[in-house]
């Protein structure tokens, strides 16, 4: 039979604050229990309270007996293995706790050391024996009770070592389903953080991504403005790639920005590509007041804008407008990214190999799940819309 195994906790003895409390909470209830029945049938509380709590004690001393049991030979990798360990472990306990409370209550009680009354055979008899001597009203002498008790001992301690088993057991099941449990939160835990730390690493190969790309387009422009001897937007695009990568290789990959934020780093690359195309970009944002809190993954837009600048501007003639917009609808933050077709009146056809996009929809994907979308397609003006949709945080 396949055995349960959990994970492999960090030393033999981490759980002990865990023991200590199960095993104190488990004899304190015992205690509890015995006082509210003598309080019941009118027994002293004194006498009760002073002769059950040196059993308490010995039962406490016994029951971290079986915990260091547990802790030596069971692997708290194996459940199966503690669960027998257990079982084992109780017959002992029980035993030894039974024999302490037919010692402590029975023989050396100091009622029980005063004499009764036994048939005048002075035979060796049973309790039950003397229990119906009595009840017949036989003649009787008295006789030392404890040489009777310890006659009696061997069975009434069986006896009673198998009412302690099952306390034991108890304690020990709680105690066993307790550790697994928090096992288990642990290792979920770990299995979280593990999550965390691929997703984050997922989100900076990504993040990653978008520079790379970035900075090709950027070169390719630079070079066309060199080789047609355009130095002054040559400069002005350098003074661009300058202030945009000191804004943006200081953040997080794996962190938000504001909106507001993500919207000022779009406007310095665009900054870049208008010393590019002085007049044939025209950009439009419309994004309100109350959404420029909103928070969103750094850089998200980058890839879309430069399709848009790639696919629409670069292919056009005339201006070609590039719309950011922002709004909320039903708790989610929709953001969109199109361009016009340029007056419908482009010199190549258009193609590409989808990066953008992609990159675009991975990283919605890594940071909010199937809780957000990127939907893409032509407007029915002829230009192209990229649609966004994910969760509205504010401040988080």
């Amino acid at each position: 039979m396949a055995s349960l195994t959990l994970p492999r906790p960090q030393g033999r003895f981490a759980d002990l604050p865990l023991a200590i409390k199960s095993i104190l909470g488990f004899w304190f209830f015992y205690f509890a229990t015995v006082m509210l029945r003598a309080v019941v049938i009118g027994q002293g509380i004194n006498e009760i309270l002073l002769r059950r709590s040196a059993g308490i004690l010995v039962g406490v001393a016994l029951t971290f007996m079986m915990y260091f049991a547990l802790r030596l030979f069971a692997d708290r990798a194996n459940l199966s293995r503690m669960i027998t360990v257990a079982a084992i472990a109780g017959v002992p306990a029980a035993l030894l706790y039974s024999a302490f409370n037919y010692n402590a209550f029975l023989v050396y009680e100091p009622l029980v050391q005063r004499t009764v009354v036994v048939q005048r055979s002075q035979a060796p008899l049973t309790a039950e024996e003397l229990q119906k001597t009595l009840a017949q009203g036989q003649r009787a002498v008295q006789v030392d009770a404890r040489q009777l008790l310890m006659r009696e001992a061997p069975r009434t301690i069986a006896d009673g070592a198998v009412t302690w088993y099952f306390f034991f057991a108890a304690w020990a099941s709680f105690y066993v389903a307790m550790s697994a449990g928090n096992q288990l939160r642990k290792a979920e835990r770990r299995a979280s953080e593990f999550e965390r730390a691929a997703q984050a690493s997922q989100l900076r190969a990504l993040r990653y991504q978008v520079n790379p790309h970035f900075l090709f387009n950027t070169l390719n422009s630079l070079s066309s403005l060199i080789m047609t001897r355009r130095e002054e937007e040559a400069e002005r695009m350098i003074l661009g790639l300058s202030n945009f990568f000191r804004s943006t290789l200081a953040i997080d990959p794996t962190a938000d920005v504001t909106l507001a934020e993500e919207i000022k780093f779009q406007m310095l690359y665009l900054d870049i590509e208008k010393a590019r195309f002085p007049n044939r970009l025209n950009v439009e944002t419309n994004i309100s007041d109350e959404l420029r809190s909103a928070r969103v993954p750094a850089l998200l837009l980058q890839p879309l804008i430069e399709n848009a600048i790639k696919y629409g501007v670069a292919r056009a003639k005339s201006v070609v407008t590039l719309g950011i917009g922002a709004r909320e609808e039903e708790g989610r933050l929709i953001l969109t990214v199109e361009n016009d077709d340029g007056a419908g009146d482009r010199s190549e056809p258009l193609h590409g190999t989808g990066v953008g996009l992609a990159n675009v929809r991975d990283r919605l994907l890594a940071r909010f799940g199937d809780a957000a979308s990127c939907r893409y397609g032509s407007t029915q003006e002829g230009g192209f819309r990229v649609t966004l949709t994910m969760p509205l945080v504010r401040n988080g």
